[in-house]
């Protein structure tokens, strides 16, 4: 990936990850062909911090019926990227 702001789709905002944000842990959803280091670099570049570590998990669509016919389709495939940031925090609102 080249474009940073490619890499980070969006962060995602649940009462779970509002309380790892305590713990300078926040979570994205990153590009599915992201790397480790991509997501760091699009972090640190974006946010203006720095990066400790990061933690991709990858998910699979599930299967789902459409609207008004018997086919069978399914979500698209995504990736969720949890950073830890070495100091500061991130303004997200």
């Amino acid at each position: 990936m080249k474009n940073i702001y490619k890499t980070i789709i969006t962060p995602l905002i649940t009462e779970k990850n509002n309380d790892l944000a305590a713990q300078d842990k926040y979570v994205f959803k990153v590009d599915p062909r992201a790397e480790k280091i991509e997501v760091s670099r699009a972090v640190e570049d974006i946010f203006n911090v720095k990066v400790k570590s990061v933690n991709i998990m990858n998910y699979n669509g599930k299967p789902k019926r459409a609207a008004r016919s018997r086919q069978m389709g399914k979500r698209a495939n995504w990736k969720k990227a949890v950073v830890t940031l070495a100091e500061g925090s991130i303004d997200l609102f």
